[in-house]
This record gives C-alpha cells, sequence and structure tokens, in this order.
C-alpha cells in the first residue's frame, strides 16, 4: 500500500539501509529512498567513439514486466531444452523424434510435417512470416521480441539471474568487484563460471540434439562413441552461449547486432514505446520530507531506473539505440511513485504522438491500424494461405529431368542423333514404388525416340524407387537420321512422362532435343 508523502517507509535491514542499496549521508532521493551515484552508458556528455566497456551489473526488478520476462525465459528455455525429447510414432523404419533435422536423408520432420531438402523453400516460407511477425511487432511495440524472446535476451537473463544468486545483488557485486582477492571472492567467482559453464554445456548439448535421435546421442556422448562432428558443435555452441550471453551480455545487442539499426525504420510516432514522460517528471530532483509537489516533476532522481536496466541506459534520455523495451524500469519507477505516494507509470510505454500531446494537457489514442501495420497484417495471412495451399497440393513424387550440355548431342554411325539425360524421381511415400518412362510432344512427323536407360537392359522397364529415396537415371534418347531431318529447329521440344504403375499417376517434365545444324 502506497504511504503519504511524509511517511516513506522502505524495508531495511538491520544496518538501517535497503537491501542492495547504499544511502549516502545527504544522498537521498527521498527518505529512505537512496539516490544512486551511478553513470548511464549513454551519458549523453561522455558518448565516444572508442569508450572502454563499463561492466554493468543490473538490480532485480519486481513487478508486472519483470514477472513476464520470468514467464517468458521459462516457457522458452523449456521449448528449447525440452523439444529434443518429444516423441511422434511414425511407423517402421521412420524416426520417432517429434522434432529432427535429419542431415543424413535431407529432410526436416516436424510432428506430422515432412520436409524434403527439395522443399527448401517451405523453410523460407517460414522466415518469411516469421519476419513480417516481427516486424508487425515493432511496429507496434518496437523491439519487444529484443526484450522479452531474443535468445540473446534469455540467456543473459539466466546467466545474471545465476550471477546474482551466487554473488548478491547489484551492489554486493560491485563490492566483491572490487574487493581484494580472497578466498570468498576466488570461490564465488569460481562458482558462478562453473554454473555457466554447465548452462553452456547444456546449451549446446540441446542444440545439437535437434540433429540426431536425442536419447541415443546422448548415451554415445557420455559413453565416448558419439561423431567427432557432434563433440565440435557441442564444443563451439558451449564457447559461444559462454562469451555471448556470460561475458558479452549487452554488447552482442549494441555493437554485434543489425536489428538496433533496423528497427529505426519499423517504428514510427505511433508506435508504443518505453518512454519517459518528460511533462511529468521534470523538473526532476531530491524530495525532501513535507516539501510541496507542486512547480516540480515528479521524478526524484533516484536513478532507480538505470539500476535495473540490463543495459546500463538512462530511458529519461529519450528514445535510444540499446533500449530493448524490456521495461523493467516502468517496474522500478512504479515501485518508487508507490512509496512516495505519486501516480504510477512515470515511465511507462507511450507513443511519441502522446507524449508530444501531453506536454500540452492533450492525449492522443494509440493508433494500431495504420498503413504500416495494415501492409504487414495482410502480407501475414497472404503468404501463410499460400504455404497452406502449397503444402495441402503437394506431391508424393518429384521428378527431375537435367539435359546433357556436354556435349549437346553425339552423332551415330547410322546418322542418326542422340542425346543424354539425367532423370531423377524422388519417392516421398513411406512404400516402394514402380515407374515407366515414356517420351511425349515430339512433332506427328517424329517416330517415338529409342529410350536406352543405363544398367537397364530390358525393353519398356519398370523402374522401382524404395520408400523415402531418391534414384538418379541416366536416359539416352536416339532419333534416327530421317526423323532428324525432319525436325525443323535445332532445338525440338519434347515431355518425359513418368507414369505410376500403381495408381497410373503421370508427372510431365518438358525439355529439349538437340540436333546438329
Amino acid at each position: 500500500m502506497a504511504t503519504s508523502p511524509e511517511t516513506y517507509i522502505i524495508a531495511k535491514s538491520e544496518s538501517g539501509k535497503a537491501p542492495g542499496d547504499v544511502v549516502e549521508s545527504g544522498n537521498e532521493a527521498a527518505p529512505g529512498i537512496a539516490r544512486h551515484d551511478v553513470k548511464a552508458v549513454n551519458a549523453k556528455d561522455e558518448r565516444s567513439l572508442y569508450a572502454e566497456r563499463v561492466a554493468i551489473h543490473p538490480k532485480r526488478a519486481r513487478g508486472t514486466f519483470r514477472n513476464l520476462k520470468w514467464i517468458t525465459m521459462a516457457l522458452t528455455l523449456g521449448v528449447y531444452y525440452l523439444t529434443p525429447w518429444l516423441r511422434w510414432d511414425r511407423g517402421p523404419a521412420l524416426p520417432d523424434q517429434a522434432v529432427l533435422i535429419d542431415f543424413e536423408h535431407q529432410r526436416l520432420f516436424f510432428g506430422p510435417m515432412e520436409i524434403w531438402a527439395q522443399e527448401f523453400y517451405y523453410v523460407t516460407g517460414l522466415l518469411v512470416l516469421a519476419s513480417l511477425a516481427l516486424f508487425l511487432v515493432t511496429a507496434l511495440a518496437g523491439r519487444v521480441w529484443c526484450g522479452y524472446a531474443c535468445p540473446q535476451t534469455v540467456w543473459t537473463d539466466l546467466f545474471v539471474m545465476v550471477e546474482r544468486w551466487v554473488q548478491g545483488d547489484r551492489n554486493a557485486r560491485l563490492r566483491l568487484q572490487k574487493s581484494r582477492w580472497s578466498t570468498e571472492k576466488i570461490w564465488k567467482i569460481s562458482l558462478t563460471h562453473t554454473l555457466w559453464l554447465l548452462i553452456s554445456v547444456i546449451t549446446g548439448g540441446a542444440f545439437i540434439f535437434y540433429f540426431r535421435d536425442a536419447p541415443t546421442l546422448a548415451q554415445e556422448l557420455f559413453s565416448g562413441t558419439a561423431p567427432y562432428v557432434a563433440y565440435l558443435f557441442l564444443g563451439i555452441f558451449t564457447f559461444t552461449t559462454y562469451a555471448l550471453g556470460g561475458l558479452a551480455r549487452e554488447q552482442v545487442c549494441i555493437y554485434m547486432c543489425p536489428w538496433p539499426r533496423i528497427q529505426g525504420a519499423m517504428f514510427d510516432d505511433h508506435s508504443l514505446l518505453v518512454s519517459y514522460r518528460t511533462h511529468r517528471g521534470e523538473p526532476r530532483g531530491p524530495h525532501k520530507k513535507g516539501e510541496p509537489w507542486e512547480g516540480r516533476g515528479d521524478c526524484i532522481d533516484c536513478k532507480q531506473c538505470v539500476v535495473v536496466c540490463p543495459m546500463g541506459i538512462d530511458i529519461r534520455d529519450g528514445a535510444q539505440l540499446e533500449c530493448i523495451q524490456c521495461a523493467l524500469c516502468i517496474d522500478a519507477c512504479n515501485e518508487i511513485m508507490d512509496k512516495i505516494d505519486r501516480p504510477r507509470n512515470l515511465i511507462a510505454y507511450d507513443t511519441f504522438h502522446n507524449l508530444k500531446a501531453a506536454e500540452t494537457g492533450g492525449s492522443v489514442p494509440v493508433k494500431i491500424f495504420r498503413p504500416r501495420t495494415i501492409l504487414y497484417m495482410v502480407l501475414l495471412p497472404a503468404v501463410l494461405g499460400l504455404m497452406a495451399y502449397g503444402w495441402v497440393n503437394r506431391s508424393e513424387l518429384q521428378v527431375n529431368v537435367l539435359r546433357d550440355r556436354n556435349p549437346l548431342f553425339v552423332r551415330l554411325s547410322d546418322g542418326g542423333v542422340r542425346n543424354g539425360y539425367t532423370v531423377k524421381i524422388l519417392n516421398k511415400r513411406h512404400e516402394t514404388r514402380n515407374f515407366r518412362i515414356s517420351i511425349d510432344g515430339l512433332p506427328d512427323a517424329a517416330a517415338t525416340p529409342a529410350i536406352n536407360i543405363v544398367g537397364i537392359e530390358t525393353a519398356d522397364p519398370e523402374i522401382a524407387v524404395v520408400p523415402d529415396d531418391l534414384r538418379a537415371l541416366r536416359v539416352y534418347l536416339s532419333l534416327p537420321a530421317d526423323t532428324v531431318k525432319s525436325l525443323k529447329d535445332e532445338a525440338t521440344d519434347l515431355t518425359f512422362v513418368v507414369t505410376d504403375t500403381g495408381d497410373g499417376s503421370q508427372t510431365r517434365r518438358t525439355t529439349n532435343f538437340r540436333r546438329p545444324k
């Protein structure tokens, strides 16, 4: 419950200091509320092109958005770590892992769906859908993806949680960092990095489990019988997780990731962004008990919004490239507003239009539907519908015909001409199928070409293709001299017809037959 301005109360330790805060004499934002002596990494007058990194130790925040981040982190980590262990029965001779990227057989299994390498355009479509969804979310609410669901944010949050659990909250970590090396310091830092490495190993292991049966590969990893490639990628992803999530942290978002720069073209004056309401907060400054609030702003310059920020910025300086829209500064500020009995949301999700209108006492409603967002909303179902139509009408047979380019043709001893082709038949069914190859589309004057398939001596053979397999055939078409002379063009179109002898379905592929000039 909020207290009156005359009775500010904060839970304190036996020393009289709020947990995790250092209350310096004469340096309080309000009675009992620490005014942190901290400089934001984005301090306007101290920006430098080549700046030494300032280690950021964010203080723990409590509130609605922090809880939302905990929930998002639990869901994303749970999905990532547990998905390879989910089973899906596809029948005999097929993998039963629900999600599997099978490089050996060039297929992607996702529940009931089976995507072949030749159908990679479906994966491209999923990436397009994800991009459009990201663009829409960014146009509506800025970089909320970065603040809540980005892997870099999720794992950094996890690593900071471990660091806080071992070393304490912000001030305790700062004291440990500045203290001399001792048994306690060595123990805490060693334990922190050990736990980070353990998380990194589990993360790397979970990743490679997506590429091979998880229980089998896990057993092989522990017994030392796994392929060397598995150990190689386990090491690579262990190192990258440890380096990016534990050591680099916010530096990845600021310098390595291109998205902060791209997002500048994604949102506009109607986008909801984490914003400091200057019209309410200024002029800022410490507030003493009993002082009136008239003629001053609600911001008491406690800098709680800075110390909880994982990027180390001061949101009061306005929209910034570093801000990931995590809204932890909102939670921190709301907690302070409750303690000094002032209205919440001095920092809040707001639009530039509304902030500008608020300076003159006005208000502008959030405008969700605008040309940019409508475009994304139209494209999303359109792409999804196109993919769904393609999936429903996808064929269980794929045929590719590639004519030889060197040589273009071979002149036979009897004056005839022969062309060579490579015919690839992909059987996507889980049963053996038999096919016959015939030629169609030649001019009426042309005789049916002789078809010779390398490795098959019988005339008009049935070609068997085993389940879930691709069979490549070398096929030669020969035309006699009289027929060749009747062809009007050097390149004459013709059609390969591949007929399934079981159900009579046909797949046709057009190519051409080349002759001498």
